[in-house]
């Protein structure tokens, strides 16, 4: 068993805990949770304490969804100040942390050196698109690498201009767009650290078909090649069944072989969601997700947490197996 000490335990699904306090139904919104950095604020920063309080040591800005074209038209802001709504996500994410900093040293505790990470979401193209194609990269076959590129540029400068830990390329569904994105990372930004993490529809292929290990692969070959190593801070896969991960990881540790490649995972709690009924189901089917936990880690994972309907209570449970773990070695 490897040390458990250099495991980090990741938020869980913002947009699913941020429901709680806006008492509003976020998913099937056309910008998901990133309305609410304008709409409701406050609501955006307790939800992140939220998560650091039940032991996350790594969130992430709730701009998953954030786009000057979405912001555009349906807030009906102009193309700077939706620049100005995403930076400000990034504000927010900071105004957390410091908060709950000074809450752990008002209760005599100490911070953990260096955390929480505030790392920069950065979701697919398709995100924006609000027709479901996130969910299975369609527009790979229609989009350019450029303009994927140029796209997500905005988003990328707006959030580096705050300051974040690194960036969150998050829920890719195809090869193409994580190829595209990587490769302006590794070209234009050349001091940012990352990682890349695919949305996977069974146990062996992202969600428009490829073989998730030839594209993890691949992601792996470019940052290798460019001498980037240091900057990568996890390759692996998010949004997707719990139950799929150890096969989709065996299946890219029989490519690379004995070399070892930090696997970041947060899956989503195993339900199932209904596009027509917009609903999730099949909560009552779910195994928690702790359980998984000590098999990801024998895998490699170096960081763990949860994605759609992962709560804080959930990320507790994945922290609290984590330090067991760690403490019985």
């Amino acid at each position: 068993m490897m040390s458990t000490k250099q495991i980090l335990v990741k938020c869980g699904g913002f947009s699913t805990q941020l429901e709680r306090h806006v008492q509003e139904k976020i998913d099937g919104d056309p910008l998901w949770g990133s309305r609410f950095d304008q709409k409701n604020p406050t609501a955006v920063v307790q939800t992140h304490l939220d998560f650091l309080q039940n032991g996350a040591q790594i969130i992430l800005s709730n701009t998953y969804q954030s786009s000057i074209e979405g912001f555009m038209e349906h807030l009906l802001l102009s193309r700077e100040e939706s620049i100005q709504l995403m930076r400000k996500s990034v504000q927010l994410t900071k105004e957390a942390k410091k908060k709950y900093i000074e809450m752990v040293e008002q209760a005599n505790g100490i911070p953990e050196p260096g955390l929480p990470l505030i790392l920069a979401s950065i979701g697919p193209y398709g995100a924006h698109l609000h027709d479901g194609s996130e969910y299975k990269g369609s527009y790979s076959k229609r989009v350019s690498s450029e303009d994927i590129q140029n796209w997500h540029r905005h988003r990328i400068d707006a959030c580096l201009a705050e300051g974040v830990d690194g960036l969150a390329v998050e829920t890719i569904p195809c090869q193409m767009e994580a190829e595209a994105v990587v490769d302006m990372l590794l070209k234009d930004y050349v001091d940012v650290k990352f990682w890349v993490s695919f949305q996977c529809k069974d146990n062996e292929t992202l969600a428009h078909g490829e073989l998730f290990s030839n594209a993890a692969y691949s992601i792996w070959k470019k940052v290798k090649e460019a001498n980037a190593v240091n900057r990568l801070i996890a390759l692996g896969v998010n949004c997707l069944n719990p139950k799929f991960v150890k096969p989709l990881f065996k299946s890219l540790q029989a490519l690379v072989g004995n070399e070892s490649i930090p696997l970041i995972v947060y899956s989503n709690r195993g339900e199932i969601y209904d596009e027509k009924q917009r609903e999730w189901t099949g909560r009552d089917d779910c195994i928690p997700l702790d359980s998984y936990v000590p098999e990801w880690i024998e895998l490699g994972a170096k960081i763990i947490g949860g994605c759609c309907r992962v709560y804080p209570e959930d990320i507790l449970r994945i922290r609290k197996c984590i330090d067991n773990i760690g403490n019985n070695n």
